[in-house]
This record gives structure tokens, C-alpha cells and sequence, in this order.
């Protein structure tokens, strides 16, 4: 009988990182199964992130972490890390780190699961295919890497690469197989979902894509991560309206700040007047949901650039926002800039945006009581039997608020039709 090896994963950062670890563990040419903690491993596999130095240090600590939980075994599982940290930090990381046993840059997703299965000297065994991590009610299709935009803030594309996107076929394919598997929702992501298919020479290559995945049987939800706001177009959004469900409109469009001269201070893409673009995509979707995220505290953001981006924040009314202060990173052409803002600025611009949209956020979520509204169910809550977690239209997986939910025919994968009862902040309760 083949031997079974046990895999511990941890990974960190972006639902594209997530996609990353899934793709891996699927491609591994031994049996596995998953293991509780490192210390019951035969393998721990660390998917990293390095987008900013919180992150960094997120990844480097979980690295700690679990050599330090597997000093003293033996025999000592291998410890192999992948990723945006051994891509951006190169042998400086590997040195510093002697504890890890295999190194996985992004671009070596391929010859990966080969490097781990002769590290732990495994039994071949036809790999699995694709290891969803998600709850079965959703999970995320990754149409791209890289990114062919030059944002002076931004490590990614000195990371990852120029963008590559993958081809429509084996796209569809991939999706077919998820929703097979039980999936209602696809989450597609990329760093610039509207960027897709121009390095394959696509004229239209976001709506040739959706032409062939909205058709999918199965597919309740297709939900778009992330629109920059430059491919924003009224062309785009035409074609949405038209297409219909299972197309949400929900819009997560990274406007980073308002203020022009921060905008070109950034270089970030033209054409991208965030009040432009929100009456754009209201005009198509007038009760669309939509997300964004902005960065204080970039040099050179002075008072009126700040009060512009509040300003904003009032005014556009957004579902969701995210505020990051900002950090030099090295190797960033903004790390070199004048003007660095101080800690305790930066801190309180956040929490006064992040204020404001507490309480639009609370109105918007108190219009939805007394209402029906669909509830996709992802999973049983942890604590209280007979409640789940699950998410309306415009409640993205992980990043936003939740939806509590209970009543018959609340199982985990299930749509159901829920009266909203209570309003949080940023959540809702509903019965079924």
C-alpha cells in the first residue's frame, strides 16, 4: 500500500497566495493528508507574504515558529517556505534562515512539488489535483500574475513579475472542475483583474474570460477581485449589466487616495478620478456594493490631501473601505521620496477614515433589517450549534463583514433565503 505523508500548511497573505498553496499541495506526487501542527508533520509547507513590512514580519515569525516547534523531533520534518519572501529577499533570507530545508520562489510553482517529494524521499503516487482550502461554498479562480503597473509605493511587480495571464481554456476547465467539486461562488482574482488578456494580445480580454465562465453550470455567484480604476470602463460596465447574474455586482476598485498630486505622486494608472468612477459604476449598477482601499500618510500627503481623501470617504458612501498607513519599503521609489510622514500622523488619519466608514458602514447594514436577502452558507459557527457564517451579495469572503445565520436548510454550500433581524457594524444576523 502507498505510504500517506502528513502535510502541515500554513498560508499567509492574498486569496492569490491562497490559489498558490492549492495548486501546490494538489501537484504533490505523493499521498497526503493533512497534519494538526508541525510537530505531527512529515512536511510544513509556509506560503509567505512581503507586499509591506507587516507582512514581512508575519511570514518570518510563522518561519520561527515552526523551527522552533520542530527543533527537538526526531526524525525532524522538512520545513520548506515559498513565496513573495525568498522572491524578494533572495539569499539574504535563505542565510538567515538555515532552518529551512526547501526554498519555492512564485515562478517555480511547477518544479515545486517535485523538490518537496525528493526532499522527504516520498512514494510516487499520481498528485490529487487542485486542494481547495476554501469552504465548499466558495473558492477563488486566479487569472493572472504579476502586474504591469509601476505604483512607486508597490513591491509587487519587482516580486512577482510583468503581467502573465493565463488562457481562457484552461481557465474555464479549472472553474468547471470547481463548481463540480460543489462551489456556488467563484472569487476571480488577479492583481489587475481588468489588465487581463492583454499580454495574450485580447482586445476585450476580461469579457472574453467572463463570456466563458458565466455560463457555467452551477455557478450562483462570479465576483470580480480586483478592478483597478483605470479598466473601469463604460464598455466594461455595459457588458456586465447585459450579462446578469450570476455576475455580483460588487466592485473592489483600489482607488489608493483621491487628491491628485497624490495620485501622481504615486503614478498611479491616469483616467481615474475616483468620483468619476463611482457614478460610472453607479449609473449601470445603481445599488451596487462597492470596496475600496486607500493609503495614508504617503510623503508628501499633507492636511488638504487628507482632508480630500475623508472628504471622499463622506461623500461616495462606500460598503467596504480599507485604510493601510503607509510604509517605506525598500527598493520602492517612494521609500527615497521627502516629506516622510510621521507614525502618530499616519495613525490618526486612519482612525479617522476608519470612523467615518464605521457608521456608513452601520447605516448601510441597518437598511437590510426586516428585508429577505440571500445568504450563501460557508460554514458552522464555532461556538454556538445550529448557527453558521455565511455572506449576502455584497459581503466578499475574508474580507468583509459576515452574515449570521440559522433555520432549517442552513448547511454549509447552501443558499438560502434569510429575514436580516440585527445590523452590526459590519455584520448581519438573519433566520432562514
Amino acid at each position: 500500500m502507498t505510504k500517506t505523508y502528513r502535510v502541515h500548511t500554513i498560508s499567509l497573505g492574498c486569496p492569490k497566495n491562497r490559489v498558490d498553496t492549492e495548486m501546490v499541495l494538489g501537484a504533490l506526487p505523493f499521498r497526503t493528508v493533512p497534519a494538526e501542527g508541525p510537530q505531527s508533520a512529515d512536511l510544513v509547507l509556509i506560503n509567505t507574504c512581503s507586499f509591506i513590512a507587516p507582512a514581512v514580519e508575519e511570514s518570518v515569525s510563522a518561519i520561527l515558529e515552526a523551527a522552533e516547534a520542530l527543533r527537538e523531533l526526531s526524525p525532524r520534518p522538512k520545513l520548506a517556505v515559498m513565496g513573495c519572501l525568498p522572491a524578494r529577499f533572495g539569499e539574504e533570507l535563505r542565510q538567515g534562515l538555515p532552518e529551512v530545508d526547501i526554498w519555492g520562489l512564485p515562478t517555480e510553482l511547477d518544479i515545486l512539488p517535485g523538490r518537496l517529494a525528493g526532499a522527504i524521499g516520498a512514494e510516487s503516487h499520481a498528485p490529487a489535483g487542485r486542494l481547495a482550502s476554501t469552504p465548499k461554498s466558495y473558492a477563488y479562480l486566479k487569472i493572472a500574475e504579476g502586474c504591469d503597473h509601476a505604483c512607486r509605493y508597490c513591491t509587487i511587480p519587482s516580486i512577482r513579475g510583468k503581467l502573465v495571464s493565463r488562457p481562457v481554456a484552461p481557465l474555464a476547465e479549472e472553474a468547471r472542475r470547481l463548481l463540480d467539486r460543489g462551489a456556488s461562488e467563484l472569487v476571480v482574482v488577479a492583481q489587475d483583474v481588468t489588465a487581463y488578456g492583454r499580454d495574450l494580445g485580447l482586445k476585450e480580454g476580461l469579457k472574453t474570460l467572463l463570456e466563458a465562465l458565466l455560463p457555467l453550470s452551477g455557478l450562483k455567484w462570479l465576483r470580480l477581485l480586483y478592478l483597478y480604476p483605470s479598466g473601469v470602463t463604460e464598455n466594461l460596465l455595459a457588458f456586465l449589466a447585459g450579462a446578469g447574474r450570476p455576475f455580483v455586482p460588487y466592485f473592489d476598485i483600489p482607488f489608493q487616495h483621491v487628491h491628485p498630486e497624490m495620485l501622481a505622486a504615486m503614478a498611479r494608472p491616469k483616467a481615474a478620478d475616483a468620483d468619476v468612477i463611482v457614478g460610472r459604476v453607479r449609473k449601470y449598477f445603481p445599488g451596487a456594493a462597492l470596496r475600496s482601499t486607500f493609503i495614508v500618510g504617503l510623503p508628501g500627503e499633507k492636511k488638504v490631501h487628507f482632508d480630500a481623501l475623508l472628504d471622499f470617504v463622506n461623500r461616495a458612501r462606500l460598503h467596504h473601505v480599507g485604510v493601510f498607513p503607509y510604509h517605506a519599503e525598500e527598493g520602492t521609489r517612494a521609500a527615497a521620496m521627502p516629506g516622510q510622514v510621521r507614525r502618530d500622523v499616519k495613525a490618526r488619519r486612519l482612525d479617522a477614515v476608519m470612523r467615518a466608514q464605521q457608521e456608513i458602514s452601520a447605516d448601510i447594514l441597518e437598511a437590510c433589517v426586516g428585508t429577505e436577502m440571500e445568504v450563501l452558507v460557508d460554514a458552522p459557527h464555532g461556538e454556538w450549534p445550529g448557527l453558521h457564517t455565511g455572506r449576502t451579495w455584497f459581503q466578499a469572503p475574508e474580507i468583509d463583514g459576515v452574515t449570521y445565520v440559522s433555520g432549517p436548510g442552513v448547511v454549509p454550500g447552501a443558499m438560502v433565503s434569510a429575514t436580516i433581524e440585527e445590523a452590526k457594524d459590519y455584520d448581519l444576523v438573519g433566520l432562514a
